[in-house]
């Protein structure tokens, strides 16, 4: 493993993957979204949840036994999701994605964020691993539902819950957000989507993610098996590092620009 400072020129052999690869799977995780202000999961226990840890509140007994407390805390993350914008990684992300479609190419974005910046910074995604906050679904008969966004002031935490809405597909159902809450499995489509997408990569980029969140963090490891060529792109060492052919330390919003450009890829920035 090769580990290099965003402070560094980028060495010709990274460029040459960036340059060379025609199938490209990307793995993001929290960092990505961090560096557009996105609160963390711990950072928005205020209000109402303050005497709460997040774990006690991302549990399907914690819905079950106080929906509207679990359920007005997920709206208010969506919320604060909705006041932040897409950075340059994102949008880096989706220019490399658009360009290897023109050269009959393709890039699969696979992440483990709970947010929607990579669609709003113009990517298509494969697979949300651990749900999306803008999707919902009914806790009962698991019918989707769609709902508008929620209409909460800015960073105040709301000053009262508010019950979960009823299902309109079923009698007794209520509706919850359609997430990964501990104890629960991972969406088998998106998984297997994003595994059988590593399997045919030329090249697997990891981004802003710590690597020990399991099963996520398995997935780089597809690529390993299969000689694939393994990028990482984060500010610090994390549980993939040792695994990976190159490591490069830094924001995925100061790195990508720059390796993209490099590889002579368009990413509309000036």
């Amino acid at each position: 493993m090769r580990e290099l400072s965003v402070t560094e020129s980028v060495p010709e052999d990274v460029v040459a993957l960036v340059r060379d690869a025609r199938r490209v799977v990307v793995l993001s995780g929290a960092g990505i979204s961090a560096e557009s202000g996105v609160p963390t999961f711990r950072e928005v226990q205020r209000g109402l949840w303050e005497r709460f840890s997040a774990e006690e509140l991302a549990t399907p007994d914690a819905f079950d036994n106080d929906p509207a407390l679990v359920w007005t805390w997920y709206r208010w993350r969506q919320s604060l999701i909705d006041a932040v914008e897409p950075n340059a990684g994102h949008r880096c992300l989706a220019a490399w994605q658009e360009h290897l479609s023109a050269q009959h190419g393709w890039l699969a974005v696979v992440t483990q964020n709970v947010d929607d910046l990579h669609e709003r910074a113009g990517a298509e995604v494969l697979g949300h691993l651990h749900g999306s906050l803008a999707a919902h679904r009914c806790a009962d008969c698991g019918e989707p539902a769609e709902l508008p966004a929620p209409r909460y002031d800015g960073f105040t935490a709301p000053p009262t819950p508010e019950d979960p809405p009823g299902c309109e597909s079923c009698p007794d159902g209520v509706l919850r957000p359609d997430v990964v809450w501990f104890g629960e499995m991972l969406p088998a489509p998106a998984f297997d989507a994003a595994a059988a997408a590593i399997r045919a990569a030329d090249l697997v980029v990891v981004v802003g993610t710590s690597g020990i969140v399991q099963p996520a963090a398995s997935l780089p490891l597809l690529g390993l098996e299969r000689g694939i060529p393994l990028i990482e792109i984060n500010p610090e060492e994390t549980g993939l590092t040792e695994v990976m052919d190159f490591a490069i330390r830094g924001r995925s919003g100061e790195v990508l620009p720059r390796l993209l450009s490099a590889a002579g890829v368009p990413t509309g920035r000036r």
